[in-house]
């Protein structure tokens, strides 16, 4: 960032201003990083309301919906975290072999340096300040890059994190595709990107030409097997819930469902009932359900709307960019909503003769980030866990994975790689140091 009437710095400039404060040393204090989490925290519990309606001007998101999947979602990550920081951040002893006796051996978390974080539009700011802290937290200094698909919450985060966070610990960087593809070029540490797989393959090539680590935190298309048996009314409303939140714009949104024929004309009935038990008869008038980003990702959803019989849903208008919780039966594996990621407000229902048909019918796919079931039976859990694989796993209710901190959270394959979330987001951000201690007499 730079000062009113001065000449912007240039992302070189930015990279070395933070990188001569890492050089100081002080990042690695304790005390530093305590600090530096607890002015984070401050932002969002002083600004939260500020933020919110960033948040509403962007998607349409209602203010709980902004506190409770993104606002209070950080808090409590970094509360999680700064409880915990200082027992994470002891060295831990390692046994050494009876050649070396007399020696000792642990290891060290040791900052990594200069950190580049690349938010998405759909959480903007979650998904920008989550792995903010934990590099924070890992004693780094940091470049932000929130979405300029989120314009009102870019420039909200870019108003406000100054105003908490020193200038030497973390620089804003705002802009669209000129702006990334500038700092890309620059020598980071390690770059953190959420976003999708084709701009995910653009960050790996351009940290190739420094060998900086990355973390890919990408999407694809989430399977929901349905159990013949289940409660249909139960799970309904769960996966009704999970898949419509945010209007369905979330990586890890029930994508689709694989279900029995005899189970599916009863599901997607219960699936109507439950969408309109949380948002009335007409969803355009319900203050907790939101809109489509922008009018692109409209116009491709609204033409994913025929991929099936509809259910329920499909009312759309483009001036407001609304799109009706729309489920969709009777659909084909080859339609045009399976062959691409939703990320919208429409679920594909899909028949299978059984659970051996479901598991191929995964694993002829991409890796998905997350793969969800609701079942009574241990056997189809096991042969779920065991026979497919997936970032994380969700059985009986979509999505809460997410919320529990000493859970790792990150994809495999297309979905993406390595993860992050309470101490995950340490290791992510440090280099586990061996150090062996040889006593010279």
């Amino acid at each position: 960032m730079s000062a009113a009437g001065t000449t912007p710095e240039t992302p070189a400039e930015i990279v070395a201003r933070l990188r001569a404060a890492f050089r100081t040393g002080r990042t690695r204090d304790l005390s530093w990083r305590t600090e530096r989490l607890t002015r984070l925290r401050a932002l969002l519990t002083q600004r939260g309301d500020e933020l919110a309606d960033a948040l509403r001007a962007d998607l349409g998101k209602s203010r709980k919906e902004s506190y409770r999947t993104e606002i209070d979602f950080t808090v409590r990550e970094i509360d999680h975290t700064l409880e915990r920081l200082a027992g994470w951040l002891e060295p831990e002893p390692a046994p050494v072999p009876e050649v070396l006796a007399g020696a000792s051996a642990l290891t060290v978390q040791d900052p990594l340096g200069v950190v580049l974080v690349i938010a998405p539009w759909n959480y903007p700011v979650q998904l920008l300040l989550a792995p903010v802290a934990g590099a924070l937290a890992a004693g780094n200094t940091v470049v932000a890059k929130p979405s300029e698909l989120a314009p009102a919450t870019s420039a909200a985060l870019a108003r406000l994190l100054p105003e908490y966070l020193d200038a030497d610990t973390l620089a804003v960087v705002e802009g669209g595709v000129p702006e990334t593809t500038a700092l890309l070029a620059e020598h980071f540490d390690h770059i953190f990107y959420t976003g999708n797989g084709t701009v995910g393959r653009i960050v790996m090539a351009a940290a190739a030409k420094h060998l900086t680590p990355v973390t890919l935190e990408l999407g694809g298309k989430s399977p929901v097997f349905v159990d013949r048996g289940t409660d249909l009314k139960t799970v309904a409303a769960r996966l009704a819930s999970g898949k419509f939140l945010n209007t369905g714009q979330t990586c890890v949104a029930p994508d689709y469902v694989l279900t029995d024929p005899e189970t599916a004309p009863a599901l997607a009935n219960a699936l109507a009932e439950a969408v309109e038990g949380l948002f009335g008869q007409d969803a355009s008038t319900s203050p907790e359900y939101g809109r489509i980003v922008n009018e692109r990702h409209f116009d491709r959803l609204v033409g994913l709307l025929d991929s099936g019989r509809t259910v329920t849903g499909g009312a759309h208008d483009r001036d407001t960019k609304y799109i009706a919780p729309t489920v969709l039966a009777d659909v084909s594996p080859d339609s045009p909503v399976m062959r691409e990621e939703i990320f919208g407000p429409v679920l594909p229902i899909l028949t299978v003769d059984g659970l051996d048909e479901a598991i191929g019918f995964i694993n002829d796919r991409d890796k998905p980030l997350a793969l969800y079931a609701f079942t009574r039976s241990a056997a189809v859990r096991r042969r779920l866990l065991t026979e497919t694989s997936s970032g994380g796993v969700g059985i009986g209710l979509p999505l809460a994975h997410l919320t529990v901190s000493d859970l790792p959270f990150g994809g495999v394959g297309e979905s993406g790689m390595g993860n992050y979330h309470g101490r995950y987001s340490l290791e992510t951000f440090s280099h586990r140091k061996a150090v062996l201690d040889t006593p010279l007499g």
